[in-house]
């Protein structure tokens, strides 16, 4: 990793990456709103240029980390960086990463949770608990009665072990986001014949974080 903070630097980075991930595409616009500890050191620690480096895609060991700020303007890619309060529950390692690409936008609040390890604890609102270990799926769709075993039901014909999944829901009936880690990797046919299903919206392939 670059330093020089395994939680504050690698970690945020990772973030950024998550956030990158979920926006599926280039960013063109980022806002990164820091939290607690991270507000309070994050200049100091390199919080700042680390979730910049994740959401233009360099891992944690990459030596660019140091410039992202600047690498950001030269690739014509607004950061607004702020301090924010998202409350007394939020792990004070935390951040709120709003994206937007050419096609999609997304708001990801995560925390970093010490030795580099991160967690995504909301997408566009919805509780989540990702964590970047395990090849994911996110996918935004209709709340339809059997959505969740279609998607299973492709995983299990290509002998996808899933390790954990869950769907959040505003209202009954109406949208819903749905996380789904497995074993192994999806290949792109999988991924195409999930993206054409039934109530589909949005999908976001997460591969695996580096360094896990």
């Amino acid at each position: 990793m670059v330093g020089p903070s395994s939680s504050h630097t690698a970690g945020a980075c990772r973030l950024g990456l998550l956030a990158r991930a979920l926006l599926d595409e280039e960013p063109r616009w980022a806002n990164l709103a820091l939290h607690g500890s991270f507000a309070a050191t994050g200049v100091g620690h390199a919080t700042d240029r680390a979730l910049a480096a994740g959401v233009l895609g360099f891992p944690p060991d990459d030596e660019r980390l140091k410039d992202a700020l600047k690498l950001a303007v030269e690739q014509n890619v607004p950061i607004e960086i702020e301090a924010v309060d998202l409350g007394e529950t939020v792990h004070p390692n935390s951040v709120r990463i709003q994206l937007r690409g050419d096609r999609n936008a997304v708001t990801m609040i995560g925390s970093s949770i010490g030795g580099g390890a991160v967690i995504a604890t909301e997408i566009d609102g919805y509780p989540a608990d990702v964590r970047g270990q395990l090849e994911t799926l996110v996918l935004w769709h209709s709340d339809t009665p059997g959505f969740l075993a279609r998607v299973v039901s492709v995983c299990a014909c290509v002998e996808l072990n899933i390790a954990s999944v869950r769907t959040s829901r505003r209202e009954r009936g109406e949208q819903a986001l749905t996380t789904l880690e497995v074993d192994g990797r999806f290949a792109d046919d999988v991924l195409s014949v999930l993206r054409r299903g039934q109530g589909v919206k949005r999908l976001a392939h997460l591969t695996t974080l580096p360094g896990f």
